[in-house]
């Protein structure tokens, strides 16, 4: 796994190399082993890398170039099927000087242009100059695991593998987007192709980019189609499933260094684990983390987990330290970002990194198969909506939701308030606002007059309405995993993922988000994926022969950290400084809703940590990377 940054003058400059050096430099955490740079003979080209070295140890440096000098690459990501790649590109003719999936892909790009691209199955991230074409082609995979960033200016093109590898480059503006900002108040992220900042965008997962001197084409190569084949029988799904999540981890074991997978004991991670120990010669190295919070902690499970398959387990007990630990990640994620998740993912992060190099996940399993519980509420509350007649459910839930009571305080059968307004809005509106943090009158009231004017009319819901429209489905639930895997999953946790364990110089591998076995899995009818309330069912099904009903069946536990208690107790102090003073609350936000946030919360009155955490979050970002 590696850092990757470059630029390509546009207007008759030369690279500066102290410029393309500090650019690198601030990605040396993606790759601690070596440094290495690429200028063009002209010199208006320069590519630069950092790497953390997994594969071909001896000779596989970067950047790196075909035979005689005309094509350079620097690459982030691994590329499982390389060697069947290399194989067919000699027959063709062409030569190789390492047996590095890097080299694969320079030699690919020679041979099919940009449907290379296609060719590969794996995580990548890459930038290619093509001196006879003068061109620079960029690619990233195709659920986004790894990012790509780019500055597309009247100058220069700038791009890294991270936003703070681009703002080393002159005259970068951080005017912020504020439709990204009012974005992230809902979402807790920045979607695609959007940043925080109007002159960086991402390259969305799935896409290329050809950039010359005169213009930039933005073009996506795959997408997931949703159509369920009705032929396919449940035996010979669930034998489908094994055999192709079983390859799909096989060729993620392919490393030099080091190999183990992190473990929660829920039913993703023990399928991987499972099916490891099914291909490994020895005990499989095994780590998770454990907390005196009752609520939070699993170690249990892994541990009966990696019991069951002999592994050689290694569990941490951590203790979370609050404030280092927030400042240190708002650091690594370059835009605000509030998944509160990615404080544990820091943690089995580094507590991997201690005994491997490169560790698989079990990240994808709830996309592909609706495991998520707010897929359940979701079509629970559709089934409402198809028995009311819209001329009476409308306005009788809309009244209902208003004056239904919004306090956690009270017992759990009191708290309908969002199941019965959200019966009271269309599908994809209610989807929208089960998945926002702020929403509605109360997102408007926190936000500062002055973006509102600036922003109009824009609504982050809209998003969410166009990809439902254009997800190739037919049914609800279809709809909305598609609109998931294309904004939460690529967008929120692939995002955490990748900052959480660079951070710690640890590669992370996917065998669920291989995107054969996605293909496959989009194939099955919805009413094989959730069955009542049991989502995963026919993923469950088929992992029988591997695992136990007290794993596959146990209560879905979230992977959090108690921010609810830290926000009253170890970040009080802090916390209420950041939100009620913080510089982006004083330049963005309300002070009446800010206080009515804080005081909701400290009273207990309402739990109030999402909303707090967002804004604590959002100061943390201005105070690294504002403008």
């Amino acid at each position: 796994m590696c850092g990757i940054a470059g630029y390509f003058c546009k207007k008759h400059e030369t690279v500066d190399s102290d410029v393309l050096k500090k650019m690198t430099r601030t990605l040396v955490h993606r790759g601690p082993d070596e440094e290495g740079y690429f200028v063009n003979d002209k010199g208006f080209v320069g590519l630069g890398h950092r790497r953390l070295s997994i594969i071909d140890l001896a000779t596989g440096q970067q950047p790196l170039s075909n035979e005689d000098g005309t094509v350079w690459i620097s690459f982030n990501g691994e590329i499982y099927n390389y060697q069947d790649l290399i194989r067919e590109l000699e027959a063709k003719g062409h030569r190789f000087r390492t047996r590095s999936d890097t080299e694969a892909i320079v030699h690919a790009y020679e041979e099919w242009g940009t449907d290379a691209v296609k060719k590969l199955r794996g995580m990548f991230a890459f930038a290619v100059w093509d001196e006879n074409r003068q061109q620079l082609f960029l690619a990233r995979d195709r659920v986004g695991k790894k990012p790509l960033y780019y500055l597309d200016g009247p100058r220069r093109f700038v791009f890294g593998s991270e936003i703070k590898a681009i703002l080393q480059a002159p005259e970068v503006s951080r005017q912020i987007d504020y439709t990204a900002f009012y974005d992230y108040l809902s979402l807790l992220y920045v979607p695609a192709p959007k940043t925080i900042f109007t002159s960086i965008n991402k390259l969305p997962a799935g896409h290329w980019a050809m950039v010359t001197a005169d213009a930039i084409k933005v073009q996506s190569y795959w997408d997931l189609s949703f159509f369920p084949d009705n032929e396919l029988g449940e035996s010979q799904m669930m034998e489908d499933l094994v055999n192709i999540l079983d390859e799909a981890t096989q060729i993620r074991m392919i490393s030099e260094v080091p190999l183990g997978a992190f473990l929660s004991g829920g039913v993703d991670s023990s399928a991987v684990v499972a099916l490891m120990a099914k291909g490994s010669a020895g005990p499989v190295k095994t780590n998770s983390i454990s907390f005196s919070v009752a609520k939070y902690n699993e170690a249990a499970f892994a541990q009966q987990v990696a019991d069951l398959f002999h592994t050689d387990h290694h569990e941490f007990h951590v203790t979370p330290e609050a404030l280092p630990i927030v400042e240190k990640l708002a650091w690594h994620y370059d835009e605000p970002f509030a998944d509160s998740s990615a404080v544990p993912t820091y943690y089995v992060s580094e507590t991997a990194r201690k005994n491997v190099i490169v560790s698989l996940s079990g990240d994808g399993g709830d996309e592909n198969f609706a495991g998520y519980r707010r897929y359940y509420f979701d079509m629970r509350e559709n089934a409402v909506r198809n028995l009311v007649p819209e001329v009476l459910r409308t306005p009788v839930f809309s009244i209902l939701g208003r004056l239904y009571p919004k306090a956690d305080y009270l017992p759990q059968v009191f708290r309908g308030k969002a199941f019965i307004s959200n019966v009271a809005r269309d599908p994809v509106d209610a989807y929208y606002f089960s998945v926002s943090a702020l929403y509605g009158d109360e997102k408007r009231k926190l936000v500062s007059p002055d973006i509102l004017d600036q922003i109009k009319d824009y609504r982050t819901r809209d998003l969410f309405y166009d990809l439902y429209k254009a997800a190739p489905a037919k049914d609800h639930l279809s709809k909305i995993q598609y609109l998931d895997i294309k904004t939460y999953l690529c967008d929120d946790i692939l995002t955490k993922v990748d900052r959480a364990s660079m951070a710690v110089s640890l590669e992370v591998r996917c065998p669920i988000l291989d995107h054969v076995f996605m293909e496959y899995a989009a194939k099955i009818p919805s009413k094989y994926k959730l069955v009542g309330k049991d989502g995963k069912h026919i993923f469950k099904k088929a992992l029988k022969k591997f695992l136990p009903d007290d794993i596959l069946y146990r209560k879905k536990m979230g992977f959090g950290v108690p921010v609810e208690e830290w926000l009253r107790k170890d970040l009080k102090d802090y916390g209420g400084d950041m939100v009620l003073n913080g510089a982006a609350s004083r330049q963005f936000l309300q002070a009446p809703m800010l206080e009515k946030f804080w005081n909701e919360h400290q009273s207990g009155l309402r739990n109030r940590s999402t909303e707090l955490w967002i804004i604590m979050m959002l100061n943390l970002w201005q105070k690294n990377f504002g403008g």
